[in-house]
Formats: structure tokens, sequence, C-alpha cells
């Protein structure tokens, strides 16, 4: 399995990613620069959390049109392995890979902190080890998180089992107390129909290091690698 970590202009969390998937999990890791033309041979691409560049317009809007994006699109469209944390899932809503969109905060506050989620399916490769009922402590970080897409986009979304992950208390309970951003029924992750394509606001990459006193995140890690290894 080798992985391709793709850095835009003010991309922050890169280093964090490519840290958990070399050192933590020993596995072969390329960096992708936002003008490269290949994915150099790659098989799951991840785009990273930060201020793609600045986050002006919107919160991914100038990074879905970098160079790289060309063959991360083909790269999903053939089915290969494709997710998105924080900016990087508002690429991939931006890019038309998920649906929805990432709206200000509620609260119109940039938003750092721990916050619990729990998984919503075991039905794809980044939740397949996953516990439903138990919620994980994981942080977030971002003004733009905050998760809408209309009804009928929302019905399909639960019928078929593409919501990944809920806000939750501490206890598990998927309730609006425990909503950090405002997002349409707490959700903080989506996939796309053929469940190759994944996006979350939480970081569980700042979360899967024991030196850091927290390894929720690992859930996320652990399961692809049971799921494609």
């Amino acid at each position: 399995m080798k992985f391709g970590v793709v850095i835009f202009p003010g991309s922050n969390c890169d280093v964090d990613m490519i840290y958990v998937l070399q050192t933590v999990y020993q596995q072969q890791v390329e960096t992708l620069w936002h003008k490269d033309t290949s994915l150099k041979g790659c098989d799951f691409i991840m785009l990273p959390g930060g201020f793609s560049y600045g986050d002006y317009l919107r919160s991914g809007a100038i990074a879905r049109f970098s160079p790289i994006m060309e063959q991360v699109i083909q790269h999903a469209e053939r089915g290969g392995y494709l997710m998105g944390v924080c900016n990087g899932f508002q690429i991939l809503c931006e890019a038309g890979l998920l649906p929805g969109a990432l709206l200000h905060n509620e609260n119109q506050k940039f938003v750092c902190r721990n916050t619990f989620i729990k998984a919503a399916t075991t039905k794809t490769v980044i939740t397949r080890i996953a516990d439903t009922t138990k919620a994980l402590n994981v942080p977030i970080a971002h003004a733009e998180g905050r998760y809408f897409a209309p009804k009928e986009t929302l019905d399909h979304l639960q019928s078929n089992d593409q919501v990944l992950f809920h806000y939750c208390n501490k206890n598990g309970d998927v309730e609006p107390e425990a909503n950090p951003n405002g997002s349409v029924l707490n959700i903080a992750g989506v996939c796309n129909e053929k469940r190759n394509v994944f996006g979350m606001m939480p970081h569980p990459e700042r979360a899967a290091d024991r030196e850091l006193m927290n390894t929720d995140g690992c859930i996320v890690f652990d399961s692809i690698l049971n799921s494609l290894l």
C-alpha cells in the first residue's frame, strides 16, 4: 500500500498525516505537490487539513482547480481510494466528489478543540472495525465545518448508509448540544456512493500517537490497513 499526501500552499496538517502513516504505521508515503501532474503510483490519496490558498473565495474553492486535482479526480472515478480531512473534505465537496457543502460555523468563529464523534457505519474501509456505539475523542480545527446538504441529499445519504461519523457527547448520544459547528444532523463525515471517497472534518491524525495520550483516531487508520492489506 502506497499513500500519497497532497500538499497545497497553505496546507498545515500534511506533516501530521505523513508522520502517522510513515512513522506510526510504517507505510510507504509519497508527497504530492499541488503542481504535480502524476500521483506517482499511489494507491490511497490523502488531502490533509489546512488553509489551501489562504481559504480565499471559499475553503477549498481554489485548490479544487490545482493541476494535481485532475489526476486525483480521475483516480477517484476509477475507483481509487481518496480521503480528505478538514480542508481536504472541503476540497472534495468543492470538486463534486462528495455531496453537500461546508459552511461557516454557526457561531461564526474558528473552533479548535477536542470533540466526540462516533462511527455511523462499518460499511467503508475507514470505519470497517469501528464500534458504532463508542464515542471517540478527536480534535477539530475549522471555521467552515458546518456540513449542509438539501433534504433529498440527506435522505439519500442516510438511506444509502453514506454518513461516516456523527458528532456526539462522551456517552455516544447524538444530540444538538454535542454539535460544535451546527452541522445538519450532527454529520461529521460522509462518503460517496461507490464508498471509495471519504471526507471528515475532525482530525484522526492528531489523535493517533501514544505520545499525545490519545489514540482514538487510530480506528480510521487501523480500519484502512485491516481492510486493504
